[in-house]
């Protein structure tokens, strides 16, 4: 399956054709750190054909010494992006960078014993279609 994706600027677009064979909710501080958020959502695919369509030169990758934790991300907006490993074959692809559906729902939240003490019964917190303006 084709997937194609992008950074909030536009700068950066890229194209994996791959099917995603794990698609993770990771509660690690790690991930909370690089997303802001309470766990990152990335798709993994073992054997992709990647590309990037335009605004390579844009894309910085973040290594923390000492782990295997890496992001890459757009150095004009900061969006995270997909993340080539070394053997060039497999990628991880941040899920919210995709313009289109991956075609999969998350496999599972992973690293739940670190996750954040405000990230419980969160389907219970009132929602909104879009953000409320203040009057």
């Amino acid at each position: 399956m084709t997937h194609q994706g992008s950074c909030l600027c536009g700068e950066v677009a890229f194209q994996v054709d791959c099917d995603f064979n794990g698609f993770y909710l990771c509660h690690c501080s790690r991930c909370r750190k690089d997303t802001g958020s309470a766990h990152g959502a990335n798709l993994f695919a073992a054997d992709a054909a990647f590309r990037w369509l335009k605004g390579q030169e844009y894309v910085t990758t973040f290594k923390l010494a000492d782990t295997l934790h890496a992001r890459s991300f757009c150095s004009k907006c900061g969006s995270a992006l997909p993340l080539l490993n070394e053997d060039s074959q497999s990628v991880v692809v941040p899920a919210g960078s995709l313009d289109n559906d991956p075609g999969v729902q998350p496999t599972a939240h992973i690293f739940m014993g670190s996750k954040a003490a405000w990230d419980v019964d969160l389907n219970d917190v009132t929602a909104y279609e879009e953000l409320l303006g203040s009057s």
